[in-house]
């Protein structure tokens, strides 16, 4: 199963007990060996300057309006990602990438 940075996957993202998981839709951030890191991707509004609404959800492969909060990210295995459903429009790519230079840094 192949995948790149700016799609859309399906992932089984199990809780930090172990003891049970939540399948929820991810945005491919990188790909590190048989790692991905994603951000978590909700049908909720955007909340803080380092959520992104999705314009092009629907192309995208998504049910519903959409926000990536990349805030939320995660390490998974790519055998956790079982589904892609799409790939980033262009503008909303972009988005993101603004959203990332301006927003996220260290905070140490």
């Amino acid at each position: 199963m192949s995948m790149q940075a700016g799609e859309l996957w399906l992932a089984n993202i199990p809780f930090t007990s172990g003891m049970a998981s939540k399948i929820r839709p991810v945005l491919i951030l990188w790909l590190d060996g048989l790692d991905a890191v994603v951000a978590v991707v909700t049908s909720a509004n955007p909340r803080s300057i380092t959520d992104v609404a999705l314009v092009d959800w629907q192309a995208a492969g998504l049910r519903l309006a959409s926000t990536v909060r990349l805030s939320r990210l995660d390490c998974l295995e790519q055998s956790l990602l079982f589904r892609k459903l799409g790939v980033l429009s262009a503008t909303d790519s972009l988005a993101i990438k603004i959203a990332w230079d301006l927003h996220l840094k260290p905070q140490f």
